[in-house]
């Protein structure tokens, strides 16, 4: 399976879309400062997750979220009360 997440930073309250075959795994890359984009303090936690069979239709779906403002706008105002102010 491939699954899209969302996770949310406890600090600085930034979101990050990505795309795994292993959310555990990548959860823990997040946290232990493997991952660029998320390496600054704090801790990340996970707030939504689609799973996919295909890698093309979650890939598809990734990109969707990251650079279609109305996938975005829809898929946050659903997720909302599951978000860190």
């Amino acid at each position: 399976m491939y699954y899209v997440y969302i996770i949310q930073n406890t600090d600085s309250k930034k979101l990050y879309v990505g795309y795994t075959t292993d959310l555990n795994r990548r959860l823990s890359e997040h946290n232990n400062g493997k991952k660029f984009t998320t390496s600054k303090n704090g801790k990340w936690i996970i707030i939504y997750v689609e799973a996919y069979k295909s890698e093309n239709n979650v890939r598809t779906r990734e990109y969707r979220i990251k650079h279609n403002g109305n996938t975005k706008k829809e898929l946050f105002k659903r997720i909302k009360d599951c978000l860190f102010v």
